[in-house]
């Protein structure tokens, strides 16, 4: 078996006795308070039409151990991460959101099963609130962008954002992510979507060969981990914190980074795969169920560590992956450039307010980072069969790798979608 052995990195990754990448401890959580709030505000006072904010910073803070700590600091990064304006905030949508739109009936029923998603405890009427309020989210989001397909799981990503900064910030980071960094996922056909599933096998095949043939040979593929990249694993994980966590990552990352995660989180059960019965529905039950005790710091740190030593470029240089153009991928390098140049916070409120003698301006300017903000609507909430072998075989070579994924999607999301098919 074949091992890559990791280099060791500058800013606090180090390898230890069995070649994983470690991070040691970092200077402590003061510091890295201090150092968010310098980067969001870096002399505000001084060079106050001038100075941008430290991005560079923010994605540092965001993906070293511990990310961004608390929800009240995801609030202030997370929108700096994606280029938004917290002054200039989308209007809550109306009741023409809901009318005539194709997808409501899928999306009202995604979100009815959502119920996991939101915090244990939280009372009901309080949950059918944000449910409603997680509708109109999407269904605004779809509304404003006709070139984007809803797909089951993508609700996942939207009560993520909803829990933490809102129903309007919930908008404007929902948008631009559907148009970047989730944009493959959102072709009317899974073709963008099997695109990037096709980075994992390579990845493995780099760092462990015996793994990478042991799968070959079980011909799993790479559906298990369909819903990990489509949901950035809010599906999948039990525990809000873990969440939260991974989304601080990714949004300071590449749009492929969910995939780079995948790999490590197979790497890190290679023992278990090997000593399981080279059998298709046999490896893909276990790799589909996440384990409640991965070390997630020390994944991140993996991963990020495989996408240096391994970056999409290079990846795409094998044959499976050059038949495809990923339009996340490509407008990636555009989207980080725009996050360059933006203004603290103090800075946008004047400016709004300068320009509020103009009518069409004079709602936005009342917006606010507080009005976006859960808090306005209570106390924040505490930290929140063994498969058998489906009919693969029967399936025409053209439609095999779309239908099969599409129901093993419905599997776990929907089984009257499953029903449908066959």
């Amino acid at each position: 078996m074949r091992k890559h052995k990791r280099k060791k990195q500058n800013g606090g990754v180090g390898v230890n006795e069995n070649e994983f990448v470690t991070r040691e401890p970092d200077c402590g959580k003061k510091q890295k308070l201090t150092d968010i709030h310098q980067a969001l505000n870096r002399n505000c006072y001084f060079l106050i039409n001038r100075d941008p904010v430290d991005i560079e910073t923010l994605r540092r803070a965001a993906v070293s151990k511990g990310g961004l700590l608390t929800d009240e600091l995801r609030r202030k990064v997370w929108p700096k991460l994606l280029n938004i304006n917290v002054y200039d905030l989308p209007h809550k949508p109306g009741r023409h959101v809901r009318e005539n739109h194709k997808d409501l009936n899928q999306v009202v029923l995604d979100v009815r099963r959502s119920m996991k998603r939101f915090p244990t405890g939280m009372p009901a009427a309080e949950r059918a609130v944000l449910q409603e309020q997680l509708i109109d989210i999407i269904l605004q989001v779809l509304k404003s962008n006709t070139q984007l397909h809803y797909y089951q799981g993508y609700h996942d990503v939207a009560v993520t954002l909803l829990l933490v900064v809102g129903e309007r910030m919930a908008i404007g980071m929902l948008d631009k992510l559907s148009n970047y960094h989730l944009r493959d996922f959102m072709d009317p056909t899974m073709d963008s979507t099997k695109h990037i599933l096709n980075y994992l096998m390579p990845i493995l095949e780099q760092v462990d060969v015996e793994l990478h043939d042991f799968m070959i040979r079980a011909e799993v593929g790479t559906i298990f981990a369909l819903s990990w990249l489509i949901t950035w694993y809010g599906h999948v994980l039990s525990d809000f914190k873990h969440t939260l966590r991974l989304y601080d990552f990714f949004l300071a990352s590449h749009p492929l980074m969910p995939i780079y995660l995948a790999a490590t989180i197979v790497l890190h059960r290679e023992k278990e795969v090997k000593r399981t019965e080279c059998d298709m529905a046999m490896v893909h039950h276990l790799l589909s169920h996440i384990p409640k005790d991965l070390p997630y710091e020390l994944l991140i740190g993996q991963a990020q560590d495989l996408f240096d030593q391994y970056p999409p470029s290079l990846l795409a240089k094998r044959a499976a992956l050059q038949s495809r153009k990923s339009l996340s991928i490509s407008t990636f390098q555009t989207f980080q450039l725009s996050t360059l140049h933006q203004r603290p916070d103090s800075v946008l409120q004047r400016l709004t307010r300068a320009q509020g003698s103009s009518a069409s301006r004079n709602a936005s300017q009342h917006s606010g980072l507080e009005a976006a903000l859960p808090g306005q609507r209570g106390p924040l909430w505490g930290t929140g069969n063994r498969m058998v072998k489906m009919a693969v075989w029967g399936l025409s070579a053209t439609l095999g790798a779309a239908v099969f994924a599409v129901a093993q999607t419905a599997m776990d999301w929907g089984p009257e979608v499953l029903l449908q098919l066959f």
